[in-house]
């Protein structure tokens, strides 16, 4: 991407990103930091939008977080000029043992973490009078590699439109420490947890076969596009509401 695109990229963020507070009359932005490239990116783009005075980053960490990433996330909120709390959710997590029938695995584990980690953004949010800011990008959100109703659920989404590539391309335009960018990918949701390695291409093969999908409608060619291909319409209903009996618009046009 160049200088000049990046910079056409940037000012469009921005300015979606200040409509969105302004006219929601809402008092600032929480964002979640995970230490990761996504989350820092889309925080230090709503601190170029509004000011770091008006963005608080919360860090939800667990016992399989790596300690280095709440590192790197406070280094983040410490350039960046933001508020900064650092809350585990191992002891809310823990609660859901007592469940009927509760059972482990990574699977069922990475979705509750998921979805523990967007309410207590709410709960801030809500305490603040402030809008969530969600940190998905357009690979993840068409592999659908997000949990419905946690790291996909948000009020605004300044780098979904974004591959992953991308946001690795803006990150340039900002102080994100040098660790952040280049730690391996990971949605920490266990001991060595790698986003390629759950994936099983890495993220330019798979921005690579997406690109050129969606040039060519949607139609693959070759094994890795198959896979791709396969992942994204698997993941549609994640993209879409649920089913729904309504036809047509509710309430006053």
């Amino acid at each position: 991407m160049a200088t000049e695109e990046r910079g056409c990229v940037l000012g469009r963020i921005e300015q979606m990103i200040r409509h969105t507070i302004w006219s929601s009359g809402s008092e600032g932005i929480v964002v979640g930091l995970s230490g990761g490239i996504d989350s820092a990116v889309a925080a230090a783009l709503c601190c170029r939008a509004v000011g770091p005075e008006q963005v608080l980053g919360v860090s939800l960490p667990t016992s399989v977080t790596p300690p280095s990433d709440m590192v790197d996330a406070a280094d983040l909120a410490r350039v960046l000029g933001i508020q900064h709390i650092i809350q585990p959710i191992d002891p809310i997590l823990a609660a859901y043992t007592d469940l009927e029938g509760y059972r482990e695995t990574p699977y069922l584990n990475g979705n509750l973490m998921a979805r523990i980690r967007m309410t207590v953004l709410y709960y801030y949010a809500n305490r603040d009078h402030r809008l969530v800011c969600g940190t998905s990008n357009r690979t993840e959100y068409l592999l659908g590699y997000c949990t419905k109703f946690g790291d996909n659920a948000a009020d605004l989404q300044p780098i979904l439109h974004l591959y992953k590539g991308d946001v690795y391309e803006l990150a340039a335009d900002f102080p994100i420490p040098p660790a952040i960018i280049s730690k391996p990918p990971s949605a920490g949701l266990w001991h060595g947890q790698s986003d390629e390695q759950e994936l099983g291409l890495t993220y330019p093969v798979i921005d690579a076969a997406l690109r050129s999908l969606q040039a060519h409608q949607w139609v693959a060619s070759g094994a890795v596009e198959e896979q791709v291909l396969a992942k994204v319409k698997n993941s549609t209903h994640k993209r879409v509401a649920g089913p729904n009996l309504l036809t047509g618009s509710e309430g006053p046009q």
